[in-house]
């Protein structure tokens, strides 16, 4: 553990020096007590247009290329996922958000917000009390909750961020949808930023030089992720190669013979909401996984924080450049 904690230490001294010259200036762990807004110069305050401005009704496609009619400027605001939330906030849409899940816990200022829904299926009686002029969802709520509330009458954007290119759509989307498109131009230029100064030393590498990444978040089984995701693509603007990508889509468990005939060179793992250290520390003890050059090398890693990575919002930048430090230290001065 001595060494993971020494490693972290390295990683977020690389992550402020980044942000600094990138001059971002929300940092890529907040404390607690932070929020988008107060990492905004009071001199760089963008308001939203005006109504008029954005020629409401207007139509939007989401990522289930559904066509989605926003008839006025909404006002009250219900989303479906911890990602969804994040980006609301960062679009300073604090005063406009009335519902959120159980798990929306970025910024602290979520938590303060009523609560709708748990992982998937919202409380309907509760949501429909909030009278939401915008629902925002995702994938999850494809299948079920979409079509319910859809029945009810209410406007949905689903947000599904497979790809960091997605992920940068939903936001300028969802900023031209409220009225706040110069603060999703804001966000996206923090984040691009942030992703130049990962790319910049990553684009040029031989597949030679991209060592196999085994992502694991959840152990007993292991659970991995494949191609046409979001973390899939992080991997790889981070310089690494997903073992998986070619084996299956998204998130699948896999078996200890799968792993070892992958033969990852780095192990990276998250852990869904708090369950990080049990599973880091699984992996870590899993004397099965030791003919693999990740586990012969001590080069089994834990991510600060799973939600950087795994939830398709604005920190997502910061999660690539976590990922690609702890791939490339090299690339990035750590030794």
């Amino acid at each position: 553990m001595r060494n993971h904690n020494i490693h972290l230490l390295m990683v977020s001294a690389v992550l402020l020096v980044i942000s600094l010259s990138c001059s971002i200036l929300w940092p890529a762990v907040q404390p607690k007590s932070a929020t988008y807004e107060n990492c905004t110069p009071a001199t760089n305050v963008i308001q939203p247009a005006s109504p008029a401005a954005m020629g409401y009704p207007l139509t939007v496609t989401d990522d289930l290329d559904r066509q989605v009619t926003i008839h006025h400027l909404p006002q009250r605001i219900v989303s479906l996922a911890p990602s969804n939330t994040e980006i609301l906030f960062a679009l300073g849409l604090d005063d406009r958000i009335v519902g959120v899940t159980d798990y929306c816990d970025y910024p602290t200022t979520a938590s303060t917000k009523a609560k709708v829904a748990g992982f998937s299926t919202p409380n309907m009686e509760k949501l429909v009390s909030l009278q939401p002029d915008l629902i925002v969802g995702t994938a999850i709520h494809e299948k079920t909750v979409l079509p319910a509330l859809e029945k009810l009458g209410y406007t949905v954007y689903i947000a599904t961020g497979q790809s960091i290119d997605a992920i940068e759509n939903d936001i300028s989307v969802l900023g031209k949808i409220t009225g706040s498109t110069a603060r999703a131009e804001d966000v996206l230029s923090r984040m691009n930023a942030k992703i130049k100064s990962v790319t910049d030393r990553t684009k040029n590498l031989t597949d030679a030089q991209k060592p196999r990444v085994l992502y694991v978040y959840w152990y007993d089984p292991l659970w991995s992720m494949g191609a046409a995701c979001f973390i899939n693509d992080v991997i790889e603007q981070a310089g690494g190669i997903n073992v998986f990508e070619n084996d299956f889509e998204k998130a699948k468990s896999v078996s200890l013979e799968s792993v070892l005939s992958k033969n990852p060179q780095v192990v990276i793992v998250s852990g869904m909401g708090t369950s990080g250290d049990a599973v880091f520390k699984a992996i870590k003890s899993e004397r099965r996984l030791s003919p693999t050059e990740a586990w012969s090398n001590n080069r089994i890693y834990k991510i600060s924080d799973a939600a950087l990575i795994e939830r398709p919002g604005p920190r997502i930048a910061n999660g690539l450049i976590e990922l690609a430090v702890t791939i490339h230290p090299e690339l990035f001065g750590v030794k």
